[in-house]
């Protein structure tokens, strides 16, 4: 009798109300996450207004660029500009200049860096520590304290007014040792320490171990000095003088002589070719360049 009331009692009582699922995202949440949403999209849009606009610009008659009222789509699209900026340039020996020191570079700091991160993440001497800072201190120093006495030096050395003296003040990056020797002591001590017991000389388990171990950090390094070098504009300022040597900004800043007389058109096409191969680039190496970033602050 006891049983069947507990049965009509359990019957008479309501429902429970269904529990929210673990992590569904509230009210107040999900009204967050819009508005964030909304503020990225604001973001991104003023960060693509003037790509957007030197792109189109690049397609427009001279007098259309800075025409009042502003005009964004041009009437019709000229595309004679792109095959201008080749004829009436040396944009080819220009390209060839940015690329051979954007390669070279990325090259040297990639060794450089990756090889002296290593020996300070995995080495063990009198004053690491704070050689380490004092090399790591050098980022803060801004290179125009130094520009001049380095310019005495490789005018001294003969090779001012050469692709060298771009390639000897960026073969070294301070920046590029921080970075993998952040990323290098993630990497378990206990693999170097097993090598080191089959034999594995130092430069054996940097080359065979660490290399590999840290493609995500060397493609960051790789992209962020390949990008800095294509864009460099004052070191091939002070050191190229030859019009053979110029890289495709100082080729395209020729073309800037006066306000008046500049087509803007014509350097406006010249500017996206430019910017082609860098998001090319950025493109293909962006799963590895947020990856390197992301896990170079962090500590196994």
């Amino acid at each position: 009798m006891v049983t069947g009331q507990r049965k009509l009692r359990r019957l008479s009582d309501p429902a429970p109300a269904p529990s929210r699922r673990a992590g569904e995202p509230t009210a107040g949440r999900r009204i967050g996450r819009f508005f964030g949403y909304v503020a990225l999209i604001v973001f991104a849009i003023g960060l693509l207004m003037p790509f957007a606009w030197m792109v189109l610009s690049s397609l427009k008659n001279a007098n259309e660029v800075f025409s009042v009222p502003v005009v964004w789509w041009p009437e019709t699209f000229v595309w004679q500009n792109y095959i201008d900026i080749w004829s009436k340039s040396d944009m080819l020996t220009w390209i060839r200049n940015t690329l051979l020191l954007s390669v070279v570079v990325t090259c040297l700091q990639v060794l450089t860096g990756s090889f002296a991160a290593y020996g300070f993440a995995r080495m063990r001497f009198r004053g690491r520590d704070i050689l380490f800072l004092a090399y790591i201190g050098t980022i803060a120093v801004p290179w125009q304290s130094y520009m001049i006495p380095q310019f005495i030096l490789l005018s001294d050395l003969k090779v001012s007014n050469t692709l060298w003296a771009i390639i000897l003040i960026q073969a070294f990056s301070a920046f590029g040792v921080f970075l993998m020797k952040q990323y290098y002591e993630t990497i378990p001590e206990e693999l170097s320490e097993a090598a080191r017991l089959d034999g594995l000389s130092e430069y054996g388990i940097w080359r065979r171990i660490m290399v590999p171990l840290s493609v995500p950090a060397i493609a960051s390094l790789a992209l962020l000095t390949f990008v800095n070098t294509w864009n460099d504009y004052l070191g091939p300022l002070i050191y190229l003088r030859d019009p053979n040597l110029w890289t495709i900004q100082l080729g395209l800043k020729s073309f800037v002589s006066n306000l008046f007389d500049t087509n803007y058109a014509l350097l406006f096409a010249g500017l996206t070719i430019s910017v082609i191969p860098i998001a090319i680039i950025f493109l293909l190496g962006q799963k590895y360049f947020v990856e390197g970033i992301a896990t170079s602050g962090m500590k196994g």
